[in-house]
């Protein structure tokens, strides 16, 4: 019977280094995991990105192997990849639009007709900014020819939208990667394209002359004598060319003020002028109120209990306005680890925090999870602080924010939303992290950082749990799932055996994957454990209904 016991003992207890069961994988460590569907792994690279790599993977090798899952996923099923981006895009559920053009470009270069028709219909959607059409232009060029299909569906890019909106993205993103508006126009024909597509379509008069203003320019007589009241959508172009004549910063804010231009339509030489930034911070855009904070303080505009600061507070302040700017959390966690620490990531740029607007992106990252209703489980959140989790870039490539900073910010989450919950910072060893719901995640994120210790078990939360007798209706994990120290047990080993010993048939594990590697600690075949992508908007709600059993 020795060995039939020893047999049994396996089943609950297997040291990570082992096999567990044959359907598992080696991860980078040499641990063995689960490896996730290809369909999981690309649509965590494309809500995650694989800039900057990770402690395991570099950014060459992991993006590799994400873009042979995208072209695996687009042979079984091109028209689901299509239909995945434009989700993932509208929805705001990627940290950065890159990895979702990208595939997006590959879509349309498909030799399946299906395919590439619907990527290039959803090229308006998914690309909503000039940027956003410049970054396609260089991956699809890359990828196929400039064939009757393509130069129609970016002719679309452009006639699809009004005058004003038109000449707003003509004037604001004007080039970007080696590809500017010339450039796209001249190999689209959009009079043409439409034409040949539709001949009922007509491009109007108001976008024709937009058209000619991007390959011809204005003169400077034409700007004086422009009478806006008969031609409207000409807003921007003439507020930028008036700017880019003006002689002097009180000049070009009234100009600012007049026409409505936005940072990227005034001349670089007055962007530090603090009158230029308190007209621009007036109708700035909530993304770009965020990503210049750092420059306004640093030049003096905002100071403690001034107008401009007011300003700031009360956008970063206002939910409506941060649901309809489409801001993903992780851009305001960076924002706030980065105006924080007073200096930028890159250059030389050095400023003196204030306290009014640090509170204020605290509150936001809260604001930009929409809904969050508290479930009364009892809840384990448990944060992967080891070495791997604290090194690199590896947050969705945002410089300086590493996925223990995201993992530690995600848990203050529920720390504020749920009432029953236990938090624990984990690698080799189990420690509390000892947060609570009056902590500031700039603190927070500083505390995540200095727990950062050796390998990864991620069968510890169950562990504890176990052994010190714990009651928890849901452990959730926030990892890469690079787990190979542990010696005891599985992580979905160590779920089993809570179960039994706390007569908890129902506990469950959700397992947050902080990175875009191919690996789960989740066991597939269990319906009581489930794989999470990213940290969103829609992060805590696809959870509740987990939690619930709805899911």
């Amino acid at each position: 019977m020795t060995y039939l016991k020893r047999e049994a003992v396996q089943q609950t207890a297997t040291p990570q280094m082992e096999q567990m069961r044959s359907d598992q994988v080696k991860n980078s460590e040499g641990a063995y995991v689960w490896e996730v569907s290809k369909w999981t792994r690309l649509q965590r690279w494309l809500i995650l990105g694989s800039e900057g790599g990770s402690f395991y993977a570099q950014e060459q090798k992991l993006t590799k192997e994400n873009t042979l899952a995208l072209d695996e996923c687009l042979v079984e099923d091109g028209p689901r990849v299509v239909e995945l981006l434009r989700d993932i895009s509208v929805s705001g559920r990627a940290i950065k639009q890159d990895p979702v053009i990208f595939a997006l470009a590959k879509a349309a270069a498909s030799p399946d007709p299906g395919t590439k028709n619907l990527a290039l219909r959803n090229l308006p959607v998914i690309c909503r900014t000039g940027t956003h059409l410049f970054m396609f232009c260089g991956f699809v060029s890359q990828f196929r020819g400039w064939g009757r299909s393509l130069r129609r569906a970016l002719a679309d890019w452009y006639t699809q939208r009004s005058p004003d909106a038109l000449a707003y993205q003509l004037v604001k993103y004007r080039q970007r990667g080696g590809w500017s508006h010339r450039d796209v126009l001249r190999l689209a024909h959009p009079g043409k394209s439409v034409s040949a597509g539709n001949p009922a379509a007509q491009v109007s008069d108001a976008t024709a002359h937009l058209f000619s203003y991007v390959t011809h320019g204005m003169t400077p007589e034409f700007v004086e004598g422009v009478d806006l009241d008969r031609v409207p959508h000409l807003l921007y172009p003439v507020g930028f060319e008036r700017a880019a004549r003006a002689t002097d910063a009180l000049e070009v804010a009234h100009l600012v003020a007049a026409y409505k231009l936005t940072r990227e339509m005034v001349p670089s030489q007055y962007l530090n002028d603090t009158v230029v930034q308190s007209a621009l911070l007036a109708d700035m855009p909530m993304t770009a109120t965020v990503r210049n904070l750092g420059a306004f303080t640093a030049s003096g505009l905002l100071k403690p209990w001034c107008a401009d600061t007011a300003v700031v507070v009360g956008r970063l302040a206002n939910e409506e306005q941060i649901k309809k700017s489409r801001i993903h959390p992780i851009q305001i966690l960076a924002a706030l680890k980065t105006y924080e620490q007073g200096h930028g990531e890159r250059g030389k740029l050095t400023w003196t925090p204030v306290r009014e607007i640090l509170d204020a992106l605290d509150s936001a990252f809260y604001l930009s999870f929409q809904n969050v209703e508290p479930t009364g489980h009892r809840i384990c959140v448990a944060v992967d602080v080891s070495s791997s989790m604290t090194w690199g870039n590896v947050a969705g490539g945002v410089p300086g924010l590493t996925a223990a900073h995201a993992a530690a910010a995600m848990a203050m989450l529920f720390v504020r939303t749920e009432p029953k919950v236990v938090t624990m910072a984990f690698a080799h060893e189990f420690r509390p992290l000892n947060i609570g719901p009056r902590d500031r995640l700039d603190g927070v994120m500083l505390y995540a950082y200095g727990q950062g210790f050796g390998g990864t078990d991620c069968a510890l939360p169950m562990l504890w749990a176990e052994e010190n007798k714990y009651d928890f209706d849901t452990f959730i994990v926030l990892t890469d799932s690079e787990t190979h120290s542990g010696r005891v047990a599985h992580p979905a080993q160590a779920l089993v055996r809570y179960r039994r010993a706390m007569d908890l048939p129902g506990a469950r594990l959700a397992v947050f994957g902080m990175t875009s590697n191919g690996f789960s600690i989740a066991d597939p075949r269990d319906p009581l454990m489930m794989d999470f992508v990213g940290f969103d908007t829609n992060s805590p709600t696809a959870l509740a209904a987990f939690m619930r059993g709805e899911v």
